[in-house]
């Protein structure tokens, strides 16, 4: 039997008096620019890759763009793969800084020490990015199980790159760091396990960020088969459900942020998005598509998976929800 179909979202939200879940005013978009990606990372929902080929291309961002304007989108959330490989990346960003909007990408530090984006740091800098970087540990030996060999010390290169040209160390240039865990658990204590990356950070590499957020791997996508592959699944589940918190559901970033695929699909969220998960009670549609006041109080999709963003303190793309 399938595990997901052993839990019902819907029917935990009701146990705790808490209504079906809702859109409130939309705030942020959040746009997958393809899966294209210089590692493979064993926890990667999107299953991001060298070789994937998925690239969004500009005639999909210009509808994108002109849809945002329109919204009175102030805040882009750019992510990938690494957005940075999409050849249009550069542009993309300068053309919504020019109407107005406050980007953020989605950077997993490595792709700044490649060849070819030598000057990305410092780009990013330039047009004060912020920058929401994964770093799942301060110890070489558990950021290379979980993100390949040779990514510690490139990471390491890549945030000594990133401070040099202001990152974490200029108030307007923050720097965030992302703890996903490393196994079927969840995450530790935000607060406490930011103080500590701090000061191993700090003390054995010189290295400064602006604040750790953490995130609780969602049993979706390439994360799902390694938890079956080791005969984790059930047992992780369980803890999820187990673990699910009420008082994150009004936080939960799905309220207030639309994903957009890189074809220009829409849905509810990132985690919607890469299990094909349409806006709720709506067909597959695309972004330039959808009438913005249709969204307000809209209901939104729900699956076995958004145990993962409430258990325990909750998990979002921008860290702890309480």
């Amino acid at each position: 039997m399938d595990i997901r179909v052993q839990h019902n979202f819907t029917q935990t939200l009701q146990s705790h008096d808490l209504p079906d879940l809702r859109r409130t005013q939309l705030s942020d978009l959040q746009i997958n620019l393809g899966y294209l990606c210089n590692q493979a990372c064993e926890h990667c929902h999107v299953e991001a890759g060298p070789k994937r080929t998925e690239l969004m291309d500009w005639d999909t961002m210009e509808k994108i763009l002109a849809w945002a304007e329109k919204a009175g989108i102030t805040s882009v959330d750019l992510t990938g793969g690494a957005p940075e490989m999409n050849p249009h990346f550069r542009e993309f960003i300068l053309a919504f800084q020019e109407q107005g909007a406050d980007i953020i990408s989605r950077c997993n530090l490595t792709i700044l020490v490649e060849p070819g984006y030598e000057d990305l740091a410092q780009w990013y800098a330039d047009h004060k990015i912020r920058l929401v970087s994964s770093m799942p540990c301060y110890t070489k030996e558990n950021v290379e199980q979980q993100r390949g060999k040779g990514v510690f010390g490139k990471s390491i290169d890549a945030l000594r790159k990133l401070n040099e040209a202001g990152y974490a160390r200029d108030a307007d240039l923050p720097l965030d760091l992302v703890y996903n865990p490393g196994g079927a658990f969840l995450p530790p204590a935000q607060i406490a396990l930011e103080q500590d990356y701090k000061m191993r950070l700090k003390e054995d590499f010189g290295i400064e960020f602006s604040s750790l957020l953490t995130i609780t791997n969602l049993p979706i996508k390439r994360f799902e088969h390694y938890l079956s592959r080791s005969g984790q699944l059930e047992s992780y589940m369980s803890l999820l459900v187990e673990n699910f918190n009420p008082c994150t559901v009004g936080n939960l970033m799905c309220r207030q942020l639309i994903s957009v695929d890189w074809q220009g699909k829409v849905y509810d969220c990132d985690f919607n998005q890469m299990l094909d998960l349409p806006l709720a009670g709506k067909a597959s549609m695309k972004l330039w598509e959808v009438d913005i006041h249709s969204l307000d109080k809209s209901p939104i999709a729900v699956n076995t998976h958004c145990y993962g963003c409430t258990a325990g303190a909750g998990s979002s793309c921008g860290g702890a929800l309480e």
